[in-house]
């Protein structure tokens, strides 16, 4: 994975945040693992405050991370869908930790 922080920092939560920091990837993160597989347009549409340059470079980069995985599909109109990888899976338990704090204290 390509970190932000040097894994030499030893600082685990400093490389979790390398990784997984800033506003979207939680989120994109949450609907691809709702969903299974999930195209760009539904995705784009479940964060609709998202622009497309950062959601696109927001997918890039946990597609490099190896958190996530992009199929594209050669067809017309093209077609990409993106799912979880294994690595990503790992995940899952954070970010349902998450959602369970969030619903606790959303009023």
């Amino acid at each position: 994975m390509k970190g932000n922080t040097s894994k030499t920092s030893k600082c685990p939560v400093k490389y979790t945040l390398s990784i997984m920091g800033g506003k979207w990837k939680w989120a994109i993160l949450w609907y691809i693992y709702k969903d299974d597989v999930i195209r760009y347009s539904k995705l784009k549409n479940q964060l609709k405050s998202i622009a497309d340059k950062t959601l696109s470079q927001q997918l890039k980069e946990l597609e490099e991370n190896q958190i996530i995985h992009r199929e594209q599909y050669n067809q017309i109109p093209p077609r990409v869908e993106y799912s979880l990888t294994e690595n990503g899976k790992t995940l899952i338990p954070i970010i349902e930790l998450m959602a369970k704090w969030g619903k606790n204290y959303i009023d």
